[in-house]
């Protein structure tokens, strides 16, 4: 057969053909894709479950690359090409394959975290379940990724030969360097190994009140490698993850959500307490915040100021309500006292003697 030109030593019929065959897998690659996300969306409207809608959300453009790629590498069996070209473009699609392929993963990953997060939904009153499935899911998710990723990249790196004879030479040549490398990585380490002792033992969750470095805040996040602590005024605390292993802290949240809140008043010693204990109680009956479980007022102390001191206590099903029914209570005291027992208020006694007194 007579070729009148070529490209690069490619006959130009050759190549033509070989053009059509890639364009028909890439069309019939689309056209399968096409018909899988049919199938998905007709599967979405019958049957209302987080799954199919989850991986339509996250697999719809990792399987529209994947596909075609898939057909245009079993299309090359079949196709006739110097092999000056074939190994460059076998090996580039196997790299793009294995990277989309990664990249399918994780995203499945993203699918089973979505139907997680569903079924275990913070939102509920009481989550301690709740929050420890998502930490944990949270730390194992995060780990899973960066193994796909590292995994992936080693792959594709060992399908060059000459990266395999570098990689054997850094392992059989450089062992002062690995051992360096050993010491810089050890902090690396370290919190990597705290991730999951946090994650398994759980010292903290997610969405856990904590007092910590002197402030408030909810666990907003875990990562490999630090903690997210969201303050209650919208400032975001950054911590080593090793700190909540290294260090002391408050968790409010760590048995259950339920929590005690205390009113102090510093009153004279003229005031009745009975009446008192009576609007506490009337007070907390009316308000919803009051999770109905301890209800108590006591004189705690006197101080050397001439006043006595009132704990109000009371409790709520979480910090946040713990908090705001404080205030109420405070509040709502003080106006009583203001009305009804104004003589006593804390007063300031002063004692005058006569200069003349003995004479």
């Amino acid at each position: 057969m007579h070729y009148f030109d070529d490209i690069f030593g490619y006959p130009i019929p050759l190549f033509f053909k070989n053009l059509i065959i890639a364009i028909i897998a890439i069309l019939l690659g689309i056209f399968v894709r096409f018909i899988i996300h049919k199938i998905f969306l007709l599967l979405s409207r019958w049957w209302d479950f987080i799954v199919i809608k989850s991986t339509i959300k996250h697999l719809h453009r990792p399987i529209a690359i994947f596909i075609p790629l898939l057909f245009l590498n079993f299309s090359l069996d079949v196709m006739v090409m110097p092999a000056a070209i074939r190994i460059p473009l076998d090996k580039s699609l196997e790299i793009a394959l294995t990277a989309t392929f990664a990249l399918i993963l994780v995203r499945i990953i993203n699918v089973l975290e979505d139907f997680f997060y569903l079924k275990y939904d913070l939102n509920k009153e009481n989550n301690l379940k709740e929050r420890k499935i998502r930490t944990q899911l949270q730390f194992v998710r995060k780990f899973i990724v960066s193994l796909i990723i590292l995994i992936t990249a080693a792959i594709i790196l060992l399908s060059f030969e000459s990266m395999r004879k570098i990689g054997a030479g850094l392992l059989t040549g450089v062992g002062i360097g690995g051992i360096i490398i050993g010491f810089a990585a050890q902090k690396s380490l370290g919190n990597l190994l705290a991730g999951f002792q946090i994650a398994f033992t759980q010292p903290i969750r997610i969405d856990d009140v904590l007092i910590v470095e002197g402030e408030w805040g909810k666990v907003e996040e875990i990562t490999l490698t630090y903690v997210v602590v969201n303050i209650w005024d919208q400032r975001r605390l950054i911590l080593p993850i090793t700190y909540f292993i290294e260090k002391p802290f408050q968790n409010w949240t760590r048995v259950s959500a339920d929590l005690l809140g205390t009113v102090f008043l510093y009153l004279d010693y003229t005031i009745p307490i009975e009446p008192l204990r009576q609007e506490m109680t009337r007070l907390l009956s009316a308000n919803p915040l009051w999770d109905k479980r301890v209800n108590v007022v006591q004189v705690t102390d006197s101080t050397k100021d001439g006043s006595i001191e009132v704990r109000f206590l009371m409790s709520a099903s979480n910090s946040s309500r713990a908090f705001d029914l404080r205030c109420n209570i405070r509040e709502a005291m003080i106006a009583f006292i203001q009305t009804n027992y104004p003589e006593s208020l804390p007063k300031r006694r002063l004692e005058f003697k006569d200069k003349f007194e003995g004479i």
